[in-house]
């Protein structure tokens, strides 16, 4: 007789437990006896079924217990328990098991870890099928796993105990190891997994070759990477279906929009490597929606509306008609023409769709389709005083060019049935809306309105700040094209609204700089130490070593050696008297004397090292970073910064003066090699020891300035003022030093500039190649019009 087990992955739910039984019944048998066979399979019978149980071509289909408990009891080799109230204890272990909510499972745990405070196992004293199922709902559960990962003793140090075991066994292992071959990814498939994205939305109606999407900015403000997400899933599933792109420049307001800003859209588009099939622009339609709004009056769903806004505003939340809705074509008809005059009564008034005011989706609640706006139109001048919404023109606009597809944020979703009643209302070809989450981040503002207000109050440099979300803020920080794009592509069409860190970003960025970046040397000039090289050269001298030890396609730099050093007062502080240290690039050597300042016996005024070239580096504990005290040194400023507000998420109701953080730019003057001269403005290198940075502004300015990069560590992404609950900040723009030569540090070099001012920054990068090999960053590729 044969027995095979058919085992299914559904999601993340592996049924570890049954694998490892097998593993354990498979070892008990004696070689007359059939084992058990285990098959992998993506899917079982065209269904996602967990496990199949075939004896001799007859299938069982079952829970995992079921099966677990059939298959220990056909082959008599492993306990059963013979209580019927433990076998139900166990039933609900497993039901609970299975969810993710924290608070359910912490009580789950907490009963195990007392099941467990007098036992070695769940049942009787030896293993039972209860010991597989219970470990194999831990070994998926999410929520487990990562408290343990953290170090927490997830429910009591009885179950840690318990589980620690059944890890150790031998046929256990087996399972996990078999788990791992059976689902290791082919060639074919290497880029699925976890973090790759969720794109399987399935696509109403989607026909290859006759896909359209559509991104529609409004040209009022800079793109940020919420926008960057929104642009590359349309152009994502256009690309899927080899279909089209559509970018359309959602110019309704004339008042807010810039051709500068359309500008730097199309700019960004481009570095994000989004090149659309066609480029439109709202105002393209401008005369067919005036058609369109002439249409909607005379089939009496729409009328002119005079009445004021805040008691418009009102009546739209309390469900109260207007006095102007129940007006006459003619009369609607009449006054539309006021408007489209800009007389002193239709400068009064607005169109709003006739929909339904007891609606509970306030969306519904005969919206504003029109509006009056004298000023001039950078492109259509001052042809039209009125101009359609948003909510009017987008339906009406993505039906007439083509657009299957409408790809928007989940914030849109009340609007989407009156997205559907324009078509329906004016008769025109169905679009399919699919809404995915927005990208949230902490200590964060996305709003425009939000990030205009931090301009205007002059407390950043601009819309490319280092410490604004935008394309170009991030860029100036240091993220690469690569990392964003993949990054968000990991995202995926989800649906799903949460709030993400940065960490991870940061950190996929980290890889692609990585192993490019040249390596430099700088040293934080306060208290810096002056340090003698007994058994150092007579003369100073160079020589060539390479700027990347992994990477020699990098590049070399020139390193001077001398007997005279600079060494940063953190490290040379926490030397000892006759302690071997190494110096990074040249050697080791050994401290003879430690001279500390009179009035602060915790400064180290000055060293004196002996030179040990034959000294063991892998010795050492401590690997220092110097520079040799030559004319061959760089003056630079190193720029940190923390996030711009101080609460992890605002709520729509809080108020953002309240939450400014009071410091979020951070200056140490340093001295570098001079090897950092040769830089070009925007490239990206390593301090070793310290980070990565980017140059932010050109060599030929005497004091360089370089913005540090994160890393996506924890600790480095933690807010440096820490969560406010809301304390008033001041909103007066802080002062910034000039004085970038320090107080308390010898100056090497008296022609350092007078004049380092984050505010003065110019907005955008030329074209700046970056290291070899080029190829790999693209971020600098864009020419910056602003010139």
């Amino acid at each position: 007789m044969t027995t095979t087990i058919h085992v299914c992955k559904r999601g993340t739910n592996v049924p570890y437990g049954i694998i490892a039984l097998v593993h354990y019944i498979n070892s008990q048998l004696d070689s007359s006896e059939q084992k058990i066979n285990i098959q992998w399979h993506e899917k079982i019978n065209d269904v996602d079924s967990f496990v199949v149980l075939e004896i001799d071509d007859n299938e069982i289909i079952g829970s995992n217990v079921n099966i677990a408990r059939y298959i220990a009891k056909k082959h008599k080799c492993l306990s059963l328990g013979n209580n019927s109230v433990f076998e139900t204890t166990i039933d609900h272990w497993i039901d609970k098991l299975e969810t993710n909510d924290f608070k359910t499972l912490e009580v789950v745990f907490d009963e195990i870890n007392h099941h467990l405070t007098l036992r070695t196992f769940l049942v009787d004293y030896k293993l039972s099928f209860a010991d597989f199922i219970i470990w194999g709902a831990l070994k998926n559960s999410a929520v487990f796993n990562r408290q343990i990962k953290t170090g927490k003793e997830v429910g009591g140090p009885h179950l840690i105990r318990w589980v620690n075991y059944i890890n150790s066994l031998d046929f256990v292992q087996q399972g996990i190891n078999w788990v791992t071959n059976a689902i290791k990814p082919t060639k074919s498939s290497s880029k699925v997994g976890r973090d790759q994205p969720n794109m399987n939305i399935g696509l109403i109606d989607a026909q290859v070759g006759k896909v359209v999407t559509r991104f529609p900015p409004e040209p009022s403000g800079y793109l940020h990477i919420g926008h960057a997400k929104a642009a590359m899933l349309n152009h994502y599933f256009a690309q899927e279906y080899k279909g089209k792109l559509i970018v359309r420049f959602d110019d309704t307001n004339p008042t807010k929009e810039k051709e500068e800003f359309e500008e730097s859209i199309k700019e960004d588009l481009a570095l994000l490597e989004i090149y659309p099939d066609q480029v439109t622009y709202t105002s393209d339609s401008f005369d067919i929606l005036y058609q369109y709004a002439i249409k909607i009056i005379e089939k009496g769903l729409a009328y002119v509306d005079d009445t004021d806004v805040s008691t418009m505003r009102k009546q739209r939340m309390d469900g109260i008609p207007s006095k102007s809705r129940d007006l006459s074509v003619q009369e609607n008809l009449a006054r539309f023409k006021e408007m489209t005059e800009g007389s002193e009564f239709g400068l009064k008034c607005c169109l709003r769709a006739k929909i339904d005011m007891s609606n509970p989706n306030k969306a519904l609640r005969d919206p504003v389709i029109y509006r009056c706006n004298l000023d001039s139109h950078h492109r259509t001048g001052n042809k039209w005083k009125v101009y359609p919404t948003y909510d009017f023109a987008c339906p009406i606009v993505d039906s007439i060019e083509g657009v299957t597809h409408a790809l928007r944020t989940i914030e849109y979703r009340d609007r989407n049935p009156q997205y559907d009643w324009f078509l329906k209302s004016l008769e025109l070809r169905k679009v399919h809306v699919w809404d995915f989450s927005r990208m949230n981040f902490v200590y964060t503002l996305l709003s425009k309105r939000k990030l205009q207000w931090f301009v205007n109050q002059g407390l950043v440099s601009g819309w490319d700040d280092p410490r604004f979300p935008t394309i170009r803020g991030i860029r100036r920080r240091g993220m690469t094209v690569e990392a964003l794009k993949q990054y968000i592509l990991t995202q995926g069409a989800s649906q799903n609204d949460v709030t993400l860190e940065w960490d991870k970003l940061w950190a996929l960025n980290k890889k692609v700089i990585d192993p490019i970046a040249p390596r430099h040397t700088s040293i934080i000039k306060q208290y810096i130490v002056k340090t003698s090289i007994l058994g150092g050269p007579d003369n100073s001298y160079s020589k060539e070593i390479a700027k990347h030890k992994k990477n020699p396609d990098v590049g070399k730099k020139q390193t001077w050696f001398s007997s005279s050093i600079w060494i940063e007062q953190d490290d040379a502080k926490t030397f000892e008297k006759d302690e071997e240290i190494t110096l990074m690039d040249w050697g080791n050597a050994i401290v003879k004397t430690i001279h500390k300042s009179e009035t602060n016996p915790d400064i180290v005024t000055g060293l004196e090292l002996l030179l040990n070239l034959e000294g063991d580096f892998k010795k050492t504990k401590k690997k220092i970073t110097w520079i040799a005290d030559t004319t061959n040194v760089s003056e630079v400023v190193l720029v940190d910064y923390d996030y711009l507000i101080t609460k992890r998420k605002l709520e729509e109701d809080d108020d953002v003066e309240e939450f400014i953080t009071e410091k979020s730019e951070f200056l140490d003057d340093a001295l570098t090699d001079h090897n950092v001269k040769e830089l070009k403005k925007g490239e990206i290198i390593q301090f070793e020891r310290r980070g990565y940075y980017i140059l932010d502004n050109d060599t030929s300015e005497s004091a360089l300035r370089f913005i540090r990069i994160p890393d996506g560590k924890a600790s480095n992404m933690a807010s440096k003022a820490g969560e406010n609950p809301g304390k008033k900040k001041e909103t007066k723009k802080e002062e910034i030093t000039t004085n970038t030569t320090g107080i308390a540090f010898p100056v090497i070099n008296e022609d350092i500039t007078n004049n380092i001012n984050m505010y003065k920054v110019p907005d955008i990068y030329g074209i700046v190649p970056l290291p070899k090999p080029e190829q790999v960053l693209k971020m600098y590729k864009i020419q910056n019009i602003y010139v």
